[in-house]
């Protein structure tokens, strides 16, 4: 409807990375909203990946194109000097430090407010200036999707005395100011509570139930000829994932397996990945497929006999996070292998015999207690059916989006 409220959504990454973004569009729209993405394209490979997610979406889309914007090479001279200016230690302005962050701030703030929006919302730290800049100008509210712990997302970040401080400013001064603040995880909720004096909305990231098979996929017997198959995904697949340990655990197991690994990864890494499994001892090569549409994900992951959520617990982020992962495995209705990350421990509770708990150090347990699990067959149809069970009961965004439609509401100007 023309008159219902415009709300703009953002990220300075790309759409087909950004799923969370996109469930929130889509929700909006079958909601009556009118619906502006704005994303960018900083990964060319990631692009036709966007045009899948584009081309059948029933909300606006600018594509922010920072590669191809005049006077990149000057807005990055500014970020360097913006960062020399942070590590000098004296007050700094916000746009100061949204400059230090992220070398395109203005350009994604000045596309945004070219939307006059009702309510803009941000996704990935970057874009946390831009809305707040944008909703000034259009004399509304902002909000915020906090997907990761920012504060602790990655090692090089913790060991940046200037990135720790620019971070830190930005939350800071904009996220008390958000309407609404969501967030991923109950743990990372928890820490921003603490740290910063907020209470964001957990909406996990989960995915809607018309991401489904068609109809629950019933595993076949492992045999020789057709072994187990070991299910990862990512973006990137790459190093620090978990999956060399994978890897070693499957080399020592007694039953035929095989690993598939989805994402973009450059040669060297996946001949190197290889040529780990051949001196481990894994007896069948590994198999590396190619990156595909989020909407597409759960039933690509359907036909495999365990799904991998391998994370580690440093930094600190990958031990309070819920990957997406871990819920595309339940929507695909497989069994999932999870790491005792602390957050992840903690949801296992909930999963029961869908999710089983392993420690990827203990090498040869883990093996055995895998050895054991595909050695009962009627056990892994029951670890089937419990994770169909849980992502249409409780872990699906067909439940979980009625929360953040609320807070959308609350954060609107009373319509009538």
């Amino acid at each position: 409807m023309s008159s219902s409220p415009l709300i703009c959504l953002i990220t300075p990454g790309h759409v087909s990375t950004t799923p969370r973004l996109v469930k929130n569009a889509d929700a909006l729209v079958e909601e009556g909203y009118q619906v502006h993405v704005i994303a960018s394209a900083p990964f060319p490979p990631a692009d036709k990946l966007d045009a899948d997610v584009v081309s059948g979406a029933r909300w606006a889309y600018t594509r922010a194109n920072f590669r191809h914007e005049r006077g990149a090479f000057g807005r990055k001279v500014i970020r360097h000097l913006s960062r020399k200016i942070v590590g000098l230690g004296g007050p700094i302005s916000t746009g100061v430090a949204a400059r230090a962050q992220f070398d395109e701030s203005r350009v994604l703030a000045k596309t945004a407010a070219r939307i006059r929006a009702n309510l803009y919302i941000g996704h990935c730290l970057a874009s946390l200036p831009a809305v707040a800049e944008a909703s000034r100008a259009a004399g509304c509210h902002y909000g915020f999707d906090i997907e990761d712990y920012h504060d602790a997302e990655t090692e090089s970040a913790l060991s940046d005395p200037v990135e720790i401080r620019i971070r830190n400013v930005l939350q800071k001064r904009l996220l008390p100011g958000c309407k609404p603040l969501t967030c991923s995880a109950p743990m990372i909720a928890r820490r921003y509570s603490e740290e910063y004096n907020v209470d964001p909305l957990v909406l996990l990231n989960v995915f809607p139930l018309s991401f489904a098979p068609a109809s629950p996929i019933k595993s076949e017997p492992i045999a020789a000829d057709r072994p187990a198959v070991f299910y990862w995904f990512s973006q990137t697949i790459g190093s620090d994932r978990g999956l060399e340990e994978t890897i070693a655990v499957m080399a020592q197991m007694q039953t035929p397996v095989e690993l598939h690994l989805r994402g973009f990864a450059t040669p060297s890494y996946l001949a190197g990945l290889q040529g780990l499994a051949t001196k481990l001892g894994l007896r069948r090569p590994l198999r590396f497929l190619p990156p595909a549409s989020p909407t597409e994900m759960a039933r690509l992951a359907a036909t495999a006999d365990l799904g991998l959520s391998v994370e580690r617990n440093s930094p600190l982020n990958k031990d309070i996070c819920l990957a997406n992962k871990i819920f595309v495995y339940l929507m695909a209705g497989i069994p999932q292998l999870m790491t005792a990350t602390t957050a992840q421990s903690s949801l296992a509770k909930e999963l029961g015999t869908a999710a089983l708990v392993c420690d990827l150090s203990r090498v040869q347990e883990t093996a055995a207690r895998l050895d054991s699990f595909f050695a009962d067959p009627a056990g892994v149809d029951q670890a089937r059916k419990a994770a169909i069970c849980a992502a249409t009961e409780r872990f699906c965004w067909d439940i979980e989006k009625r929360a953040f439609l609320e807070a959308v509401k609350a954060a609107l100007p009373n319509q009538e």
